[in-house]
């Protein structure tokens, strides 16, 4: 296969460009994160993400959730961030954790299937973080598995079900948690786990409790 890294025992980052490149310009890349790995592509390219939802078989009323490199990227495209959206951020981030937000202009509607908050987070494995900063761009990043099936945590089984429809493979090894992230909602000031991953109600409760102490 030519489209693909081997990353296992590599630490030379630079040899990330290539797909960073690639992801910025529209095409599709799986890529590991300590969760679970991820098929992604240019989260602000409306008809990139069209490819992607196509390329999983991801209904389109499923939205798709933005990884970002670090704060400056989740101010570009999200707004009216609360101060305990921001705790939970400082807190979580990187993590498994992906909080939704109010979404800014510049995030495509196909993303969020016509809503007006997005799903962010921030990946704590350094493939990951380096792929998008190297992209510049947050990536539209679900779960690297054909909708329906489960989420897949080891390359060699990920690559049956994509084959040649993903432009570059990245091999990291198996992932660390192999669950996907926590996805929190604060509604009315309070912080709601729509999707339990490997961070609790009892850690996201305790940063709740310790904001409103400092208030």
């Amino acid at each position: 296969m030519d489209k693909y890294l081997d990353f296992r025992q590599e630490t030379d980052f630079k040899k990330l460009n290539e797909p960073a490149k690639i992801i910025k310009n529209g095409g599709i890349v799986v890529f590991p994160t300590e969760t679970v790995y991820g098929i992604g592509t240019n989260g602000l390219n409306e008809q990139a993400v069209e490819k992607l939802y196509k390329v999983k078989k991801r209904p389109k009323n499923k939205p798709i959730s933005l990884l970002v490199s670090d704060i400056k990227m989740i101010n570009q495209i999200a707004k009216d961030i609360t101060e305990l959206e921001y705790k939970l951020i400082e807190t979580f981030f990187p993590g498994p954790l992906t909080i939704i937000l109010k979404k800014k202009d510049c995030v495509p509607n196909i993303v969020t299937s016509n809503g007006d908050t997005v799903g962010i987070r921030m990946p704590q494995g350094e493939i990951a973080r380096k792929l998008i900063e190297y992209a510049g761009i947050p990536i539209a990043t679900p779960s690297a598995n054909i909708t329906g099936k489960p989420s897949g945590i080891e390359l060699k089984n990920i690559i049956k079900d994509f084959d040649e429809k993903v432009d570059y493979y990245i091999d990291g090894g198996k992932c660390d948690i192999g669950i996907s992230s926590t996805i929190v909602k604060v509604i009315d000031g309070v912080p709601k786990i729509l999707r339990q991953g490997s961070i609790t109600k009892e850690e996201i409760d305790r940063v709740c409790v310790t904001q409103t102490r400092n208030q």
